[in-house]
Parts: structure tokens; sequence; C-alpha cells
């Protein structure tokens, strides 16, 4: 989320929840946290909001669903924000039974003038924190310069977060949802399934984020299990794999797999893994669709086309496989690649 000058904080509650397996503690905050300046809200909401992509859209579950429930009533003015975030924060911890959880501050946040398509509108905020960073605090007068060492919370962005856009209520809110990648190890599905009970919305974004992530595991792992083939040969097809994104507007299954695959055995190999990571993931990924720009920039740097040779050498491989020739040394018993190229840059 870019543009956020116009956007407001209206109110935030702190509390101190997860990891109620391990016996972390539950400590509800009575009064809103007080936002003092123009600079606190201006940092709390960069520190907040721009870690979500507004292509990459979820909605809650409307059943059964008591992040649903009590943020509805919020909206409607049914139920206070301070006693709605201390019901969602013990919701929170109660949830949190996995022994990846980890206990640390739960917020929720009313934001008003959320910029979104074409549009401002007003937005609830989840999130959780629960890493913490040791930095030095400098404190100078005029005879000297003191350090010390304080612990805090990093301003880069927090670990999970979901916001529930004032939009499409009865289908269960937009919301966008962010996690780093190092609160989902361990504990994937606690954030959106579990606590949230959120399901991704099937647009142009979602099919091509899936389609991409499930070719470069095919590609990466089922092909080298199944077939003969060696790392440049991969990389070939990573290349091939997202050239073809970046070159057509729609994605055609038959399409892509003749142009990319080749191979008939592959091509069904392929198709037959496609079923089987669509029911482990529990989601669908239609035949032909229309490709999203956003969604291949995200994958793009998953995409890694490095030879990496022991601990001596990468090569970085950008085209043309035919110039890449791998043998075999028998006089030193080590193996070789041999480069061929024009011009030395």
């Amino acid at each position: 989320m870019n543009e956020i000058s116009s956007v407001s904080i209206k109110q935030l509650m702190v509390h101190q929840a997860g990891n109620a397996a391990q016996g972390g503690h539950l400590i509800l905050s009575d009064q809103a946290h007080d936002i003092p300046d123009e600079f606190w809200q201006q940092t709390l909401s960069h520190f907040f909001l721009k870690p979500f992509n507004e292509a990459e859209q979820y909605q809650l579950s409307t059943e059964n669903n008591l992040v649903y429930n009590t943020i509805q009533q919020v909206f409607e003015g049914a139920n206070s924000f301070e006693s709605a975030s201390k019901t969602i924060a013990e919701h929170f911890h109660l949830k949190s039974q996995s022994v990846f959880a980890k206990s640390g501050e739960f917020y929720m946040v009313y934001f008003n003038n959320i910029p979104f398509d074409g549009g401002h509108t007003d937005a609830i905020g989840l999130f959780h924190t629960a890493h913490k960073d040791a930095f030095l605090k400098v404190t100078t007068n005029t005879s000297n310069v003191q350090l010390t060492i304080e612990t805090g919370i990093d301003l880069k962005k927090p670990e999970k977060g979901a916001l529930i856009l004032r939009k499409a209520q009865h289908e269960g809110f937009l919301t966008l949802i962010h996690e780093s990648a190092s609160s989902k190890q361990g504990d994937a599905a606690f954030w959106k399934t579990a606590f949230l009970q959120a399901a991704p919305i099937i647009n142009s974004y979602h099919n091509t984020n899936e389609a991409l992530g499930m070719c470069k595991l095919f590609i990466s792992n089922e092909l080298t299990e199944h077939f003969d083939t060696n790392k440049t040969d991969q990389i070939d097809m990573l290349q091939r794999s997202m050239d073809y994104f970046k070159t057509h507007d729609q994605f055609q299954l038959d399409e892509f797999s003749k142009e990319v695959l080749y191979h008939p055995e592959v091509i069904d190999s392929f198709t037959q893994y496609k079923q089987q990571y669509e029911v482990a993931k529990q989601i669908n990924i239609e035949n032909e669709f229309d490709i999203n720009p956003a969604a291949i920039q995200k994958q793009q740097r998953l995409f890694k086309s490095i030879l990496k040779l022991d601990k001596n050498f990468h090569v970085y491989v950008h085209g043309r496989r035919d110039l890449i020739e791998k043998g075999y040394d028998e006089k030193t018993g080590k193996h070789y690649y041999k480069l061929y190229f024009d011009q030395e840059q």
C-alpha cells in the first residue's frame, strides 16, 4: 500500500496475547492508546499499512466466525471498539495453541480514509508482533554522549497483519493479509485459517500467483524426481515459465504446456501435479485466466537462475541453454561447465 498520507488512526488498542499452549499471558488493556501528534500518526500508519499488497485479496467466512461478527458490530455501532478489541485479542490468544506460537503484542486499529480502488474507506486492522530487536539509544547533553542498549520492536513492519476494509460486508468484507516469512514457519495456517477464517478471492492475481508458485515447485522438485534432468535443464524451464507469463496477457494451460514443457510425458506429469497441488492447498487454479503483472513481480524474486558449484562459484544464467555445456573430466575427477560467449563485459 503506497499512498497513505490521507490515512488517520481514529483508535488504537494494544494487548498482550499469544502462545496460550505454552502458558503465555493474556493482558487486556482497558483504555485506548493515546496518539499524541502527527508524527505518531504517520509513523504508526506507515508501520501498520506499508506491507499490504492491494492486489492480494481475501474475504472472511461469515458463518460462525467471531472475527467477522465482532468487526461487523463495530462498523455498525453495536459494540464499542474497546470491548471488541478485547474479544478478538482473547480469541487470538485461545487460538494460538501451536508450539510455534509466540506471545507478543496484539493491536486493533481503526483507520479512516484508507485509499482503495480509486476512493477511500474506513478499515479495521488486526496486527501481532512478537520479535524484539536490540538497539542503541543515544543520550546527549552539553558535556557528554551516553549509549544504552534497549530492546524494542523494529518499525519496518509487523509480523502478522489483516486489514479489514469496510467493503463487501455481507460477503465477508474485502480483506488484505500480511505475514512475514519468519512468522509463517511451522504455523503457516494459523493466522489466515484458524484465527481469521479467511479465504482468497479468486481473481487474476490469485490465479497468476498460485500458478507460478506451482510451476516453480514442479520444476524444482517433481521434474528431477521423475525425469532425467540436470540443474541447467531446470533453470531453462524456469526461465521459459517466467517468460511465458511476461509475454502473454492470458494464461491457457494447453498453450503453456506446449510452449514451456514440450514433452508429452512431462505435460502429463504436470497435469497430475496440478491436481495434487490444488487438493493439498485446498485451492483451484483455473485453466484459463488473465495474467496479473503484480503477481509476476512478486514471484520473480523466487525464480532463481543460479548454478551453485561447490562453494567456489555462482553462475547466473539469464538465457540460451544451448550455450552451456556440462561434462566430466576423468583426469581431475571433477565435473565442469563450458560457457560459450561473444564478448566479456
